[in-house]
């Protein structure tokens, strides 16, 4: 078996000291992170401070050693903390009965003692690739729920952004592939909503991907779908992101982070406009326009060989280039005065603007995490405000060094993790996989730390 750059992270879960020995130098010899536990209680208290790509448990433990009772109700306690990760149930003392009741109680597959090593290393490498799908999705579905929700606002009012509004409205009404480059948080998604609403598509869907999280085993499923049967778990047809963007907008986001070998499969796509589920050969075709985006140079990924040139050039018929925040200082109040109108109506607080000398500091900052970092500010402010207007202690806004980097020294724990990992991004250029590794994160809980600071 061979794993990704970053090894999938295993707890495993025994009350015999052998068998977790035996589990874990199989799982390393496969490439698997794991971690062990003896008792229910450690299984509970493991789950919920850190992140798992899988779980693979005992249902027999001290107190019950024959009829998996306290399996069963373990899983449910699981299932209440984290309904996203995929349990794998094992057991010496195993019957129909069981397995039936394992899998109404939330596992995703059953193993019995002694267990085979080939079946084992099968179902868990299914279950991690489908639980990091399943995460994905979820995910996506909760974006693509805002984009309904809150529809693209540009806001752009200084000379900076001129020029980006003059392509936009070019390029925008055309079927054109539009590329999307600058710093993370400069509002590339926004503009990409944008392109959408005023294209001839506007009706259709939009569908946004994160082609930079898809492991090599769902990428095909996950845009291209799959048949019942595909796969281990595939109880049913499943449609991928092109035919859910039929007649609509693919964006795929953080594109510089696509592995080469998924960077051929989507090229061909791109090139013929035809595809066909995992498990079928029967040939789909879908019309989408895509627009994707990076933060970093594909120009330099290109040439360092981390890139293809032709899928570049198919991606980039027109390239916006969206300036940092702190090259467009006229736009600073008026975006700050429109999340504060957002946030204000959804913590439902009569706070409708900014004393003078917040407002100077809102200027005057720099902004090293662009507009997400302002709307990030803005947010913190509201729900700190006393009255109508906010302070400038509501900001919340950090001492910042010459290179615009917060003194760590006045922050807490969370904003020091949170300013770790920006700056992992920037040395990796974006790349989500090796900050993960440099880190010492999985890229699927490095991911979910993203999401969590908005980064």
């Amino acid at each position: 078996m061979t794993m990704n750059r970053l090894s999938p992270r295993v707890l495993v879960a025994d009350d015999q000291p052998d068998v977790l020995v035996a589990l874990k130098l199989l799982l390393k010899s496969e490439g698997y992170s794991t971690e062990a536990v003896e008792s229910p209680e450690a299984i509970v208290n493991a789950v919920e401070d850190q992140d798992f790509d899988l779980l693979l448990m005992d249902l027999n433990y001290a107190r019950d050693t024959t009829s998996g009772r306290e399996g069963l109700d373990l899983l449910r306690r699981l299932k209440a903390v984290d309904d996203t990760l995929p349990i794998v149930v094992m057991t010496a003392w195993g019957s129909v009965e069981l397995t039936v009741e394992a899998m109404r109680a939330g596992a995703r597959d059953f193993v019995q003692k002694p267990w085979d090593n080939a079946r084992l290393l099968s179902i868990l490498r299914t279950q991690v690739e489908l639980g990091r799908a399943l995460r994905r999705g979820e995910r996506l579905e909760r974006e693509n729920e805002l984009l309904r929700q809150d529809p693209a606002t540009l806001v752009a009012e200084s000379e900076t952004m001129k020029p980006v509004l003059e392509i936009i409205q070019r390029v925008g009404p055309s079927d054109a592939n539009v590329l999307l480059t600058g710093e993370n948080g400069t509002g590339k998604g926004v503009v990409a909503r944008t392109l959408h609403a005023a294209s001839r598509r506007a009706s259709k869907p939009m569908v946004t991907v994160n082609v930079g999280g898809l492991s090599e085993g769902v990428f095909e499923s996950e845009l291209f779908g799959h048949v019942k049967g595909a796969y281990t778990d595939a109880k049913s047809d499943r449609v991928g992101r092109f035919e859910l963007a039929d007649a609509g907008t693919l964006f795929l986001d953080e594109i510089a982070n696509l592995p080469h070998g998924q960077q051929r499969k989507l090229l061909r796509v791109l090139e013929t406009g035809e595809f066909e589920r995992v498990g079928s050969s029967k040939t789909k075709r879908a019309d989408v326009r895509i627009l994707s985006a990076t933060n970093a140079d594909l120009g330099q990924e290109v040439a360092e060989g981390r890139f293809r040139q032709d899928l570049l050039f198919r991606l980039n018929t027109i390239e916006i280039r969206l300036p940092p925040l702190r090259d467009r200082r006229g736009d600073i109040e008026p975006l700050a005065k429109y999340f504060l109108s957002i946030h204000a109506r959804h913590y439902r607080k009569p706070v409708d603007g900014f004393e003078d000398a917040a407002a100077r500091a809102l200027r005057d900052y720099p902004w090293p995490g662009n507009i997400r970092e302002l709307d990030h500010a803005i947010e913190r402010a509201v729900l700190m405000a006393q009255g109508e207007r906010v302070r400038v202690g509501d900001l919340g806004l950090r001492p910042v060094s010459d290179n615009g980097a917060s003194s760590i020294e006045d922050l807490n724990l969370e904003e020091v993790e949170r300013l770790l990992i920006q700056k992992a991004l920037a040395r990796y250029n974006g790349n989500v996989s090796h900050a993960a590794k440099a880190l010492g994160l999985s890229r699927s809980a490095l991911y979910r730390r993203l999401e969590r600071y908005r980064l």
